[in-house]
């Protein structure tokens, strides 16, 4: 064999074991359900604040602890807590990102683990973002 030849299969090989290293920290998302499954280990599950139940958090008496319910698409609940100030409008939000572990019937959130998607403004009127771009032109 050439050298070339040599030096190009360290390469292939090296390639492929920092792919399979990346491999171990790519995330999906999950249920709640199987969030459960996978108590203590770190997931991303996709929600939305369950609005009937009770948040609980006080802001004089403890801005870094917040308390809520989330359902997932299917309509599982679960209580998450949040060791963070509250994000504002979450209440508002059509969809979280939330990103934590279970911990027994609790899923607690990582710090800087929840993502909002706010509601669009178009939402009502499927043409306002037509008028709005005409305005402004």
């Amino acid at each position: 064999m050439k050298k070339l030849h040599i030096v190009i299969l360290v390469l292939i090989a090296a390639s492929i074991a920092v792919l399979v290293s990346f491999m171990g920290s790519l995330s999906t998302y999950e249920t709640i359900a199987s969030a459960k499954q996978k108590a203590g280990k770190t997931v991303t599950i996709t929600a939305k604040m369950d609005n009937s139940l009770p948040v609980d958090y006080d802001p004089i008496k403890n801005p870094n602890y917040c308390s809520f319910h989330i359902a997932d698409t299917l309509g599982n609940t679960v209580r998450a807590v949040y060791h963070g100030e509250k994000p504002r409008d979450m209440e508002k939000a059509e969809r979280i990102t939330f990103t934590g572990k279970m911990q027994g019937d609790v899923f607690e959130i990582a710090p800087n683990g929840i993502m909002l998607k706010c509601p669009s403004k178009y939402k009502d009127d499927p043409n306002a973002a037509k008028k709005n771009l005409t305005q402004n032109q």
